[in-house]
Order: C-alpha cells, then structure tokens, then sequence
C-alpha cells in the first residue's frame, strides 16, 4: 500500500485525488507544511509515500511515471515527489528543511520553481543532500503546477491536447530495438501488453508463458518429424512475441520486480538453448547427430554475449572516452538506412530466432545450425572487430569499478589466484590478452588435435591455468583487457566440445551440452548481478565450482585417466551437481530483498 498526501487547498473541479486513488494510494489531505511533517510521520515506516502539490495538473500518466517505479527510492515529477521506504529518513529530512525554507529554483539539474510548490521545494531538499532523485522523461506529457486560474486552464488544454494512451503505448516499446521487432512484433505487441495489464496480468506470468511456450517448441522439433519442424517454427515465433509483451507490460504498468528481473534475464538464454537441444533430438531421431553444432552455436552465442558485456562494463563509467571510430559509428547512426543495417548485421535476437524458426520449418536442423553458425560468427567478427578499433584508438581512463567487473567476469577459481599471488607485477598493456588467447588456443587445440584419453591436453590445460592467472595477475584497466573473459569462455567451452567430440561415444556431446549450459548459466547470473550492481556471486561459489581454469583442468584429466564411456557419466555427473549449486544460490539471490528491481533494457541480445 502507498499514501499519497495532497498539499495545499484543493483545486474545485480537480481530478487529482481520483488519479492518485487509481494509482493505488490512500489519499491524505494537508493543509500546510506543518500538517504535511504531522501527516508523514503518522504513515507506516514500510509505505512509499508521495508528496503532491494539491494545484498539479497533468496526465494521470506522469504521476504514474514520477510516483510508482519501484525501481528508485527517491522520484519526482514538477509539483509531486516520492520515496519508497528505503528513502523515507530522507524525505522526512527534506520536508523540515523545505517547510521552513523560503522557495527557490534549485540547481544539479532540477526544474526551476514556476510557483512556490511545497513539493519541488521538497525535491530541491533531496537534491541538495545528494539524494539520486530520478525524473523520468515526460516527452509530451503534462505536469505541472499552475501559477493562477489562467495558466491552469492553458495547462488543462494542454492535457486534452495529448493522446495520454498513445503516449503511454509508444513508451511500452523499447526506444532501441532490432529491425524484426521494430517492424513484426511492437505494433501489436504492444496492444498484446495492454490486454494483460488490464486483466491484471503480470510480467512475470507473460513471461513465464513465454518460456513454455518455446518449451512445447522445443519438444515439437525434438519429435523430428516435418509437421514437428512446423509446429516448433510457429511456436517459437509466439514465444518471441510474449518476449516482447513481457518487456512491455513492466514499461506500460511499471510493474517491475526482484523476481520479473531475474526471470527476464535468465528465460531468453534458457528458451534459445533450449530448442537448440529439441532441434538436436529431432535430427537424431532422423539419424542425423548436430550435437557438436548445437553446442558449437551455444559456445559461439555465449561468447558473443560476454563480448557485449565485457565491453560495456569496461567502458561504464571510463572517462575521456572518445575514439574517431565511435565518432564514425555515430555519424552512420544519424542515417536511417545504416541504422538498422547494422542492428540487423549484429542477429540481434529478434533477426536471429525469426532465421531459427524459418529454417527449422523449411529446411533440416543441420541446414538451420549451419546457417546460425555462419551468421552468429559473421556478427562476432563485426562486433568484435569495431570495439577493439574503438578501443585501440581512444585513451580512456577506466575505473576500480570496471577492473573488478572484469575480473568477477573472468571467473577465476583457487588454481588461478594462488598462482597470480607469485606474479603480481602482472603483463604489461597488450600482453594480457595476447597471453590470454595463447594459453586458451593451446589447451583447446591440445584437446582437438589428439586421441582421447593422451596426456597432451592435460599439459595444455595447466599451460592454461598458468596463462590465465597471469592474465589477471594485475587489474584489468588495459585498451584491450575486456577481451579477457570473453576469451576464458572461449577457452573453457571450446575445450568441453573438443574432449566430448574426441569421446567418441554415443552421449558424450549431449552431456557436454548439459555441461556447458550449466557453467553458462553461472557466467549469465554473474553478468546480471553486476549489471544490477549487486556485485558478483559469493567467493564461496566460484570456489565451490573450481572457476573456470579448474574446470578446464579438471575435464583434461578425467579425460587421461577415465574411458570414453566413464568421461560420459562424469560429464553428466558434473553438469548436474554444477546446475544444482548454481541454480540455489541464484534462486536464493534473485527472490531475496537485496536483489534489483531491474530488467534488461539494453543490448538487443
């Protein structure tokens, strides 16, 4: 429950306390600043409370907007503010100041006092204690607080002006988006999203419908059969399409949550790999074996994503962070054409499940892997390619919070710090990636290149630990270091492939598909923390299952000493227990109070 207390004298003909009532608040009436403290410290210490000028006028919208994101503690729209109960000290604090302190136009950003407003008065306060006050973007939607009758009737014609709904429905979509899904989704998506918010639906439920949806997709390829191939494309497609609704019922209801966060995060990797595995089955039970190239597009699609995340975290916060190559990139941004050329050359998720779905239904699970192979590798290379030009021609100054964010992306276990400990000085500038590919070349290529069952890739593998724990032997702040963790994955996975493929038996690729699905998660989890900036998983955890050069290591040997068929079993063995640690200690996480509120509204992955 939220309460709501109107200050000031009511506005005859004002709608305001319905609007507030529809929002969900309990409407309180004050008279002065005095009564406003009074009323405040007789709310309920775990209730958001809202601050609203009794003279607002404006779209119910805006006050949706500036007064129920669960999203920040501390929000204001002009003649209205608001602060969840983790903020509510604050918001005490800023009413005695404000109730005592002549009006003001305040400064870091805020908008200038039209009219002696308790509530702006109050969001100055907060401003000025260094509260992070969120503002959201009102675009064409009115609020205000009139100065006189006059002005109250400009500002009401203003609101009849606006199409409040239309807004409230162009705001549901991403504003950033691929091709398919600007152009064959969103215009109806949207009005899909509408439905359920109006029959009470939440994200999570959309969400949830998405997931087994490409679930029944999944096992409709795994039958094998045409009219499976069919069905599987179809469903894939409808549960891309509650994808997008998911998304935009949190933007057009704010109903985000701890829960929606990691559901939202986590379900597209687990729907998309998911039917990589159904599209497996089915090809085997026509007699055709792609679980080397199911896996091999799980590899390349996780490497490609930690490339996205990898980047991005390294250039969060770095300061003179300018490159004549991102100059460019946003010269070709201001022509429409190459915009969405190159949203579609990237196979963002929207392009890349509508080719998954076309091909399965028209051609063979083969034909569809080759294709995604070609064209998730073809993505990679052009991202990939642009941000280390972008990288090697700018001179940013990146911060302790991106080296540590690398480094918790690294996933580096108890074999990779003992070793660091006796270098710490660390490789100097370009080395560290360099040395870092090095070392994952040779233990992938020693497992590829050699019999199953040799002593080789074990070499390789502590050549591996060793280049690895020297890659990070240092804080990683150089041009090129973010290509660290995306090369680990690279490493890690590419070795699993390269020993189950030597096996040589029939289930060992399957298990090694469940292994790596396992492992990815943990990494998945650990991007979507950090981008929460809840921080990592617990030490204990990364230490519990070895980081990524004691895997390594670990498979090279059980390789040397185990047969083809107990290498199997113990794949299995170890994508089981390795999903069952991660799964509870993410679960705990993600539905714990400490979690964010957030949900994933950047890369188009």
């Amino acid at each position: 429950m939220s309460t709501a207390i109107v200050t000031g004298q009511p506005v005859p003909g004002s709608s305001l306390e319905n609007d507030l009532r529809s929002l969900g608040f309990d409407v309180r009436v004050a008279a002065d600043a005095a009564e406003t403290e009074s009323l405040l410290a007789a709310v309920p210490a775990d209730r958001r409370v809202a601050l609203v000028d009794a003279r607002f006028t404006g779209h119910p919208h805006a006050l949706r907007l500036g007064l129920t994101d669960p999203r920040f503690p501390l929000a204001a729209v002009p003649g209205a503010v608001t602060a969840q109960p983790a903020a509510r000290q604050a918001l005490t604090r800023a009413v005695a100041r404000a109730a005592s302190a002549p009006a003001r136009s305040p400064e870091g950003g805020a908008p200038a006092l039209a009219v002696d407003s308790l509530a702006d008065r109050v969001a100055g306060a907060l401003d000025d204690d260094g509260g992070a006050v969120h503002r959201p973007e009102l675009g064409s939607l009115v609020a205000t607080v009139p100065a006189d009758p006059r002005a109250r009737d400009e500002a009401r014609r203003a609101v009849a002006a606006v199409d409040e709904e239309a807004v409230r429905l162009r705001s549901a979509v991403k504003s950033r988006d691929g091709f398919f899904t600007t152009f064959f989704i969103s215009p109806y998506s949207r009005y899909i999203a509408r439905w359920c918010a109006r029959r009470g639906l939440t994200p999570n439920q959309v969400t949830t419908a998405s997931l087994i949806t490409a679930l029944i997709a999944a096992g409709c390829a795994a039958t094998g059969t045409r009219g499976g191939f069919v069905a599987a494309g179809v469903l894939l497609i409808a549960s891309f399409v509650l994808d997008c609704t998911d998304g935009q019922l949190a933007r057009y209801a704010l109903k985000y949550s701890t829960l929606g966060a990691w559901l939202d995060a986590t379900f597209d990797r687990a729907k998309e790999y998911a039917y990589y595995a159904g599209l497996a089955l089915g090809a085997a039970r026509g007699g055709d074996d792609v679980w080397a190239l199911a896996l091999g597009a799980m590899i390349l699609q996780t490497c490609r994503h930690v490339v996205d995340f990898s980047f991005n975290e390294a250039n969060h916060d770095a300061t003179a962070n300018t490159s004549p190559t991102a100059a460019l990139s946003d010269k070709l941004d201001s022509v429409g054409w190459t915009v969405w050329v190159r949203r579609m050359i990237v196979l963002p998720i929207g392009e890349r499940w509508a080719m998954i779905a076309v091909l399965t239904a028209a051609t063979t699970p083969r034909i569809t892997f080759y294709a995604l192979l070609v064209g998730c590798a073809l993505a990679a290379a052009y991202t990939t390619v642009g941000r280390v030009l972008r990288s090697v021609t700018r001179r940013a100054r990146r911060t302790d919070r991106a080296a540590r964010a690398l480094a918790d992306l690294a996933d580096s276990g108890p074999l990779a710090n003992a070793v660091r400990r006796v270098f710490r000085r660390g490789l100097p500038g370009f080395a560290v990636p360099a040395v870092a590919l090095l070392g994952g070349a040779a233990v992938v290529a020693c497992a590829a290149l050699t019999d199953f069952g040799g002593a080789l890739p074990v070499a390789g593998a502590l050549v591996y630990v060793l280049t690895s724990a020297l890659a990070v032997a240092r804080p990683l702040k150089g041009a090129l270091d973010w290509l660290v963790p995306p090369v680990f994955r690279a490493a890690e996975y590419g070795t699993v492939l390269a020993l189950a493929g030597k096996a040589g038996v029939n289930g060992a690729l399957p298990a090694a598909f469940g292994l790596v699905a396992a492992v990815a998660y943990h990494h998945y989890d650990t991007v979507y923390r950090i981008r929460g900036n809840a921080g990592a998983p617990p030490a204990w955890l990364v230490r519990a299952i070895g980081g990524q050069e004691g895997r390594t290591l670990l498979l090279t040997v059980l390789a040397a000493v185990l047969t083809a068929t107990q290498f199997k079993a113990a794949l299995t063995v170890l994508a089981v227990a390795i999903a069952l640690v991660v799964l509870v200690e993410s679960v705990r996480f993600w539905v714990s109070a400490g979690a964010p509120a957030v949900h994933d509204e950047g890369e188009t992955a």
